[in-house]
């Protein structure tokens, strides 16, 4: 029955939501935050009802036990339970009904908000980073982005919950107990209401440094997050240097930084902890001697002491709870206020309104008109160019030439400012970014693999294919080479053995050759290859152009070579420079040119390009 109640709560909210995910959140803090509440409305609000109720029956519970001291004295053994009897039940019935609301609430915090709502905030976040651009993600550790996605759902969520039991269970505690003593005798509210006038100027005094100290602990702490992420991915460039100390200081000097800013946090919070247990100790002292002159004066039973004093110290105990929850707080404030400044900039490569899929009948590709500048820099200035449908291409150039930048440009990783980019006649800008690289297929010289396993990385072209469709492509790309020596930590071997992050475990030209597999394995109509052969030894090199040149039959080509041999067969190549295309024809059109193509071919040594 229970595992059914808890089974029933925990499917309240779902954490995967598909509405509201490509929605942009605000920059404001406050905006920020309620759009980031949405699906779990109604939970804060029931939180807040069962709060406010809960905290108003628990100081009517301490104030009956004042009300049963003057009853046991103003009654005997024998009539106690018949005098009283109606009013010992219906405080029987409130400690229940506590205890059943209480439940209620713990049960609401544990199986929906606490778990829930910040792995709905995760998905949301991951989704919003998964629709940035390239330029989004070169520009910020990946650790800190992870960071930001984590601890940024966790301090919402946990906002939210301090708000509902500082705000609301203080207020309403205290409003409760400030009626329940002052219908005894309003002279018992004095040292309650200047204990308040204290205690809220303290906050104000202190509150604002709290939150400043934290949102330089959580930049600080990102910043941290960020260093150790650089070191460990790049642990292959800092051992080959041989500069471990370089980085211990490097990482030194961001944990010195973070400590010292901790430090003062510690501060702040140690001297707001002396401050109201001074009040504390003000509070206690004022209401029990005010309470004592008030019996001596015949002007209240000593219910009411008993029942003030059992007030206060649970009043006590949540002043403490309050500075705790107050340090938290604005240590979340700063956590919040530190990832909305990356999780709300805007998406600047996004699908226009009712963006239509792209229809690929041909696969021609022309770039009309186009102008396109990166951090300020022109990069190409009015590129006009058209790959023929089935055409193969070579694009040759020196390093900086924006052959690149081309690819970019076609898979749209970056807009242009001007003019178009057509595939079959469609502004590429007009349709769905997924569909448009879903039809190309890109083999680079810098080839990225997820830590994942040989199989999953090589599926990854095509999610659904079949086993014999990727054992294929596994032996034209020749990865069986070197599959039977692969191991993981895990003692899982060949095409079950993970890669490691980035993949790391495998040299350039095993990366290259599961990256090529991928590709065949993807078949879509455009194939670009840019340097997609350029890890590999001679021998492989030339198996795996003979499969490239079968897989290249009936597909639009765009190939980028260092190694001019490589695209000498190519229908076309066009050379560019500065941006511009200075040369175009057949590798034996451009020798006859005798102009830079010619001369990058009689420079090259061993077949690559002098820079």
């Amino acid at each position: 029955m229970t595992n059914k109640l808890f089974s029933w709560l925990e499917q309240r909210i779902d954490p995967y939501p598909d509405e509201y995910q490509n929605a942009p959140l605000p920059e404001k803090f406050f905006p920020f935050l309620w759009a980031c509440t949405l699906g779990v409305r109604k939970y804060l609000v029931i939180a807040v009802v069962l709060t406010a109720v809960t905290s108003a029956m628990e100081a009517y519970i301490f104030n009956a036990m004042g009300s049963i001291v003057n009853w046991i004295n103003a009654s005997t053994r024998e009539t106690f339970f018949t005098e009283y009897q109606s009013s010992l039940m219906f405080l029987v019935f409130v400690l229940l009904a506590h205890v059943v609301l209480v439940s209620a609430l713990s049960m609401l915090k544990h199986q929906i908000l606490i778990p829930l709502f910040p792995m709905r905030l995760r998905w949301r976040f991951h989704n919003l980073f998964l629709q940035q651009s390239l330029d989004f993600f070169s520009s910020e550790f990946s650790g800190k982005l992870t960071t930001k996605v984590l601890q940024t759902a966790w301090a919402v969520r946990d906002f939210f919950l301090i708000i509902i039991e500082i705000i609301i269970n203080i207020l309403v505690y205290f409003i409760t107990i400030s009626v329940l003593l002052g219908a005894t005798s309003p002279l018992l509210l004095v040292p309650l209401f200047i204990w308040l006038t204290l205690f809220v100027l303290s906050i104000i005094y202190y509150v604002p440094r709290l939150g400043k100290t934290s949102q330089e602990t959580a930049d600080a702490r990102s910043l941290i997050t960020g260093h150790l992420t650089d070191t460990y991915t790049n642990i292959q460039t800092v051992k080959l240097f041989a500069h471990s100390q370089q980085e211990r200081e490097y990482s030194k000097e961001s944990m010195n930084g973070f400590l010292a800013v901790l430090l003062t946090l510690f501060r702040i919070t140690t001297s707001f902890e002396i401050c109201l247990k001074l009040l504390s100790a003000f509070l206690f002292i004022g209401v029990l001697g005010t309470a004592i002159y008030l019996w001596q004066q015949n002007q209240i039973e000593v219910g009411v002491i008993a029942a003030a004093l059992a007030m206060l110290l649970r009043l006590n105990s949540l002043s403490d709870f309050i500075m705790w929850q107050l340090a938290g707080l604005f240590e979340n404030v700063g956590t919040i206020q530190d990832g909305k400044k990356t999780l709300s900039r805007p998406v600047l490569i996004q699908d226009v309104e009712n963006a239509s899929s792209l229809q690929l009948k041909q696969g021609e590709i022309r770039f009309d008109h186009v102008n396109f500048s990166y951090s300020h820099k022109q990069v190409f200035k009015d590129l006009s160019f058209t790959i023929k449908a089935g055409e193969k291409i070579g694009v040759v150039g020196r390093s900086g030439a924006g052959k690149s930048t081309l690819i970019q440009l076609l898979l749209r990783f970056y807009d242009i400012q001007q003019g178009r980019i057509l595939i079959d006649g469609q502004d590429i800008s007009q349709v769905k970014q997924e569909s448009l690289r879903h039809h190309i297929a890109l083999v680079t010289q810098d080839t990225s693999l997820l830590h994942r396993t040989i199989k999953e990385n090589i599926r990854y072209g095509r999610i659904d294919a079949s086993d014999d469709a990727v054992n294929r492509v596994i032996g034209q790309a020749h990865v069986q080479d070197f599959l039977p020596h692969l191991i993981d930590q895990h003692g899982r071997i060949g095409l079950d053995a993970e890669v490691g992050e980035r993949g790391v475990k495998l040299s350039g030209g095993q990366r290259q050759r599961i990256a090529i597999a991928r590709v065949l394995l993807k078949n879509a109509p455009i194939l670009i290859l840019d340097e997609a052969t350029s890890a590999l030894d001679s021998d492989a090199e030339s198996v795996i152009q003979s499969n490239l040149q079968s897989l290249m039959q009936g597909k639009t080509v765009i190939a980028i070579a260092h190694r001019l041999s490589t695209i000498a067969q190519m229908d076309r190549i066009v050379v560019f420079d500065q941006g511009q295309i200075v040369e175009q024809g057949s590798h034996t059109e451009l020798l006859e040119q005798n102009g830079i193509y010619a001369n990058l071919w009689q420079k090259q040594t061993g077949g690559f390009i002098v820079e």
